[in-house]
């Protein structure tokens, strides 16, 4: 079984453009699916059979693992298995009449206006660090930038008299984002002086560097992102993904159109941009509670 998943992370890392993220995360939960299956005393993959998967999702279930987690090991395993016919390794797919867990719809978190503002504002730009932080929230926030994306953007991505961004989203998928005016000031300032000092005698292409000149890591903007929360008083837990969330959303709430939405995010289905329809109806209905004088008023009073 540990041959066959060291093919299939070869076939995953040599002829499939997915992130580094990604393919951790797959050959994780399709080990984790191995160490299961041994302690099962089960030899083979394809002693597998339906019953073996129901106990396999109990087990995860006893482990206190959230019903997302568990529809994501589940598309690892569906992935390993079509990779496992298609190679003619296996001759049964106990995955084939099994079905996902139903997932709890959850509202995407996102920041009303002021709360961003207080957010961008936070760093004082006293230190080339600071600079360059103001630049990475700028443009978390002007384009929907998911933090993978903006970890690998390097110099020639952006063109500040256009106003664009060239950006390598999902599978290598080429897409242009757009920015404002702050964003393109935030990153003329980054780029004229702090990147200089921050990139000392290295040679790289990177746009968003760390103090050592090198690409600035995901985890450093997670970081970043906590410290600046703290300082601007939020008291939601703020990770990269909240800045998307807002993006879309105010995007939306500004009057946008779904699809142009859809087309700045990057999303290859148009489901995936309508969950924050339903986040901006939940504000519209606060809304009109809050302003209208009859909205709760009770049928037949006067």
């Amino acid at each position: 079984m540990e041959d066959f998943l060291k093919k299939y992370v070869d076939h995953l890392t040599f002829e499939r453009s997915i992130s580094p993220l990604t393919l951790r995360n797959y050959t994780n939960d399709v080990n984790g699916f191995i160490f299961f299956l041994k302690d099962s005393n089960i030899p083979s993959l394809d002693n597998i059979d339906r019953s073996t998967m129901r106990r396999y999702l109990g087990s995860l279930h006893a482990q206190g693992i959230s019903r997302g987690s568990i529809s994501r090991k589940l598309s690892a395993l569906r992935s390993f298995y079509r990779y496992l016919e298609r190679e003619k390794l296996v001759n049964v797919n106990p995955l084939l009449t099994l079905s996902t867990p139903k997932l709890e719809k959850r509202l995407p978190t996102y920041l009303d206006v002021n709360n961003m503002r207080q957010l961008i504002e936070a760093p004082d730009c006293s230190t080339p660090q600071e600079v360059r932080d103001r630049a990475i929230l700028e443009l978390l926030y002007a384009a929907g930038l998911r933090v993978s994306e903006i970890v690998n953007l390097d110099v020639d991505d952006i063109d500040l008299p256009s106003h664009q961004i060239r950006i390598w989203g999902k599978g290598s998928k080429e897409r242009m984002g757009l920015m404002g005016k702050p964003a393109i000031k935030a990153l003329k300032l980054y780029l004229n002086n702090s990147r200089i000092k921050l990139q000392g005698k290295k040679e790289t292409d990177a746009l968003f560097l760390n103090r050592a000149g090198g690409r600035i890591s995901e985890r450093s903007i997670q970081r970043l992102l906590q410290k600046y929360a703290r300082k601007a008083g939020i008291d939601i837990r703020i990770h990269p993904h909240i800045m998307r969330h807002t993006f879309a959303t105010h995007m939306l709430d500004g009057g946008a159109d779904l699809r142009v939405v859809q087309d700045l995010l990057g999303h290859a289905k148009l489901s995936s941009t309508q969950v924050y329809t339903h986040v901006t109806q939940n504000q519209i209905r606060r809304t009109y509670l809050a302003a209208h004088p009859r909205s709760n008023q009770e049928k037949g009073e006067k």
